[in-house]
This record gives C-alpha cells, sequence and structure tokens, in this order.
C-alpha cells in the first residue's frame, strides 16, 4: 500500500524485464554501429578500386600506344610519328601513376572494413557489465 508521495517498489520480474530491454537495445545500437563502420570501410575500398580502374583502362592505351609508336618506329626510323606517340604514351604513364596513386592513399590506404568503434565499444559495455555484477564482499 502507499501512501502519499511514495513510489511502489518494484518487484524483480519488473527489473528483470527492463534490464533485458535494456540490453536489448544496447545489443541492436551495437550491430547499428558495426554496420555503419563497415559500410563506411566498403564505400572508400569501392572508390579506390574504381580509381584503379580507370588506371588500368588508360595503363590499357598506353600500352596500345607504346605497340603503335615501336611499329612506327622501327619502319621510319626518323624522329616523326612515333616520337610524338611516345611522348602521349609518357604523358598517360603519368597520369596513371597519379590515378593509382590517388586511389590508394585517398581510399584504400584509409579504409577500415573492420568496426573498430563498434569492439571497442562492445569491450566497454562487457567490462562495465562485469564490474556491476561482482557481488560485493564484506568482511564478517
Amino acid at each position: 500500500m502507499t501512501t502519499g508521495n511514495q513510489i511502489p517498489e518494484r518487484t524483480i520480474g519488473q527489473l528483470v524485464s527492463d534490464a533485458t530491454n535494456d540490453l536489448s537495445t544496447l545489443v541492436r545500437g551495437e550491430i547499428e554501429l558495426a554496420k555503419t563502420e563497415v559500410t563506411d570501410g566498403v564505400t572508400k575500398l569501392g572508390k579506390g578500386a574504381v580509381f584503379f580502374a580507370i588506371a588500368g583502362v588508360l595503363a590499357l592505351y598506353m600500352l596500345g600506344l607504346l605497340l603503335l609508336a615501336a611499329a612506327w618506329g622501327i619502319g621510319a626510323l626518323g624522329l616523326a610519328m612515333w616520337a610524338s606517340l611516345l611522348i602521349v604514351s609518357g604523358v598517360l604513364l603519368l597520369i596513371i601513376a597519379g590515378l593509382g596513386a590517388a586511389g590508394y592513399f585517398l581510399y584504400i590506404k584509409k579504409a577500415q572494413p573492420k568496426p573498430v568503434r563498434a569492439i571497442e565499444n562492445a569491450q566497454q559495455t562487457v567490462t562495465t557489465l562485469k564490474a556491476s555484477v561482482k557481488p560485493t564482499q564484506t568482511s564478517a
């Protein structure tokens, strides 16, 4: 029976139910954080892969130009068309190197597909729960 401003005491069943709900909410939050981190890491890997794909296509063009320049150079042995094709190939090589470096340093190297923060939060939660569950020892 309650009188005035007294708050009724909660039963063990209610406390267990609240703890279960809180733990469920916490686990769902950790899973959502892990999903977000993995998605961010995979997105960065995808962007880096696009740079490498562009570099690969340009490398194929460069190879074609180098082969064409070599064929024309053997036939002409003068500094005409093949020299200009070699210059274009050199420029393409610089572009390929720049795209490959940009893809690696801007995206691939920074990508973290592993959910680091979620793992740290989960470990901290487990440590906190273990500390709160330990029975307090009293000296008799």
